[in-house]
């Protein structure tokens, strides 16, 4: 490492030929040497470069030696540079005394002892080099310990990370088998009440209302396993951004008005009343399939919520867009639950039993994103909520799109 530390050497003297012979006199390999012939050139370098020493004639014209060596001490990046003063004057002048007393490591007489000066300047040099290649190390050790302190703050936020991953798994687990199991146990439980009733011979429970209303029954619990697993592989495509969308030429209200006639049903069973107003020839290039599943979220949802209160759904345009609203007059939603609901595995706080994975909003979001289009929710506790999905009547080609 040393072999690699370039030193540096400044040498102060008026006379071109002096510095000329004290450079020949000192220069060695890792030196570099420094020339300055005055004490106002002296300052400007010692101000641009670190020395390892200044060798500094004392008697110049206009600032003298001890003049300049004063200036260094008096300033910070400059006071810690040992000084050797170099004089022709006779020792009677008390030179070094004072030399030594503006802070001079040393002080030389000329005509120079050879073996003196390359000795001495050996010794500075050397300490240059060590001081350097020490704080080299200490950089090195300094910088080592900022990146551990930032992989050892990574892997803890990592480790955060995976925890909530490993809770939000469990989490997940947990609420799909819950949500699975909901419709299988009642076809289970259908299909093992046929059974039983087959096995006694008793046909009478087989009559064409009856059979009707089994199929009812199966049908929606088919369906809600069907809309389960779609919700699952949904979030699949979009974590892979594998979500597409087809788009064609849609009437919203049309499809918003087959939705609400084919929950009906539901719509009966949740105790809600429901209410539209529904424009006609609201026509925007979408995906007839994905707006169709945010109509069926958004009335899901308000039906899951709305308290066997009225819903009332609208669908409007202007020039440039369409709008659908959903609203309910149900439980509503606090502001702190309106900043998460959109996203995965997030269900609203209420006092009844949860309900669904907790997929449908973070899906009808990425639809209606997806489309180019918004959607927002206005709600207070206890006075229901709106969901607003606003949508361009004509939207550019996203890559989503195939």
């Amino acid at each position: 490492m040393l072999s690699k530390i370039i030193t540096k050497l400044l040498i102060v003297d008026d006379i071109p030929e002096n510095l000329l012979a004290l450079d020949a006199l000192i220069r060695g390999e890792g030196r570099q040497i420094f020339h300055a012939k005055s004490g106002e050139q002296a300052l400007s370098l010692l101000l641009q470069h670190e020395f390892a020493l200044a060798i500094i004639d004392i008697q110049m014209p206009g600032m003298n030696g001890f003049e300049l060596a004063e200036l260094m001490r008096g300033t910070e990046k400059t006071k810690n540079i040992p000084i050797v003063f170099v004089s022709a004057a006779g020792r009677e002048l008390n030179y070094a005394f004072k030399g030594y007393e503006t802070g001079a490591v040393d002080f030389l007489q000329k005509p120079l002892d050879v073996q003196a000066v390359t000795s001495k300047v050996a010794v500075f040099a050397d300490l240059d080099r060590q001081r350097q290649a020490i704080n080299i190390q200490v950089n090195a050790l300094e910088k080592g310990r900022r990146e551990q302190e930032t992989l050892l703050s990574e892997l803890r936020c990592t480790q955060e990370e995976l925890k909530l991953a490993v809770r939000m798994r469990d989490d997940f687990m947990s609420i799909v088998s819950h949500e699975l199991r909901t419709p299988l146990n009642g076809l289970i439980l259908d299909n093992q009440l046929r059974k039983m009733h087959l096995e006694s011979g008793n046909m009478q429970a087989f009559t064409a209302d009856r059979l009707l209303a089994m199929n009812s029954r199966d049908e929606r619990q088919i369906t809600s396993l069907i809309r389960l697993i779609e919700d699952i592989l949904d979030v699949s495509r979009i974590r892979t951004g594998k979500l597409s969308i087809r788009r064609a030429q849609v009437d919203l209200g049309d499809l918003t008005e087959q939705v609400l006639d084919r929950y009906s049903a539901q719509l009966n069973e949740s105790g809600c009343t429901l209410s539209s107003d529904i424009a006609t020839g609201v026509v925007g290039n979408w995906d007839a399939f994905r707006i169709e599943q945010v109509i069926i979220n958004l009335l899901t949802n308000a039906m899951r919520y709305g308290a066997k209160k009225p819903i009332i759904v609208r669908v409007f345009a202007d020039n440039q867009f369409a709008y659908l609203q959903v609203q309910d007059h149900g439980v509503g939603i606090s502001e702190q639950d309106q900043q998460r609901i959109f996203g995965q595995f997030e269900r609203v706080n209420t006092n009844q039993s949860a309900q669904g994975l907790g997929l449908g909003l973070f899906i009808t979001e990425q639809i209606v994103t997806a489309h180019q289009g918004q959607i927002s929710v206005a709600s207070r506790q206890g006075e229901g909520a709106m969901f607003a999905v606003t949508l361009p009547l004509e939207a550019s080609t996203s890559p989503s799109d195939s």
